[in-house]
């Protein structure tokens, strides 16, 4: 019997992960791991105990002991910290610029590692920033999803709009070029392509065009595997 499919796709923030995920997990019936999620849960434990972010160890400590957990289908992921649902509470600008920072920890990064490779033994589609080079190096699909640093800082902006937040364009850009220089330069787990990513620039596009593109690509991944199942050559183009 064949292991469960597991596709990683990362990027910096904003390329378009999280829909991209959510739109593959459910066309191939998967479940969607959305790992920065879990970071952001992790951010909001350390707001909400008397542990300081500048603290490497206890922000390590309070991460690997703290239960978190992914539930529902792809449209309607919920996360919950010790049983409690903060789906919307992590979503709040503060909770986004700590769990930027705290994500840099490397005791922290281990302890979601860990918990991420529990939840994907099921088979899942999984975004974030080292999937296909550290949580899951043999993933089945890897795609590195990028696009313009301004488009990706536009659609933040759009967002944080849309849920009424007071940001202005030329702050959302620059915290996204800072979370980009952090996210790249980072000694553990630095934001990288894996040497086998299939590279998608989401730039100008439609996600709906996007989709289509990584859909075939999963298509043809897997067809090469079940060639090579059966004694066969997978085809090249």
């Amino acid at each position: 019997m064949s292991r469960p499919l597991i596709i990683a796709i990362d990027g910096p923030s904003g390329a378009g992960k999280s829909t991209l995920c959510r739109m593959l997990a459910r066309a191939l019936n998967l479940f969607y791991i959305d790992t920065g999620s879990m970071y952001r849960a992790v951010a909001l434990a350390v707001m909400e105990s008397s542990v300081s972010a500048n603290d490497d160890i206890a922000v390590g400590s309070l991460a690997a002991r703290i239960n978190i957990n992914l539930e529902g289908d792809p449209e309607s992921l919920r996360v919950r910290l010790e049983g409690r649902d903060v789906t919307e509470e992590i979503r709040r600008e503060e909770v986004t610029h700590m769990s930027s920072i705290i994500s840099t920890i490397p005791e922290v990064r281990r302890a979601m590692v860990e918990r991420q490779r529990e939840l994907g033994k099921r088979g899942a589609v999984l975004n974030g920033r080292d999937i296909g080079t550290v949580v899951f190096p043999d993933a089945d699909v890897k795609f590195f999803l990028t696009a313009s640093t301004e488009e990706r800082a536009q659609r933040r902006f759009s967002e944080a709009r849309a849920q009424h937040s007071e940001v202005d364009f030329k702050s959302t850009l620059a915290d996204m070029r800072e979370r980009d220089r952090r996210d790249s330069t980072r000694a553990d787990s630095p934001l990288r392509p894996a040497d086998d990513a299939i590279m998608i620039d989401s730039t100008g596009r439609s996600i709906n065009q996007v989709f289509e593109e990584m859909m075939g690509q999963v298509r043809r991944k897997r067809g090469n595997a079940v060639a090579r199942g059966r004694g066969g050559r997978a085809q090249t183009r």
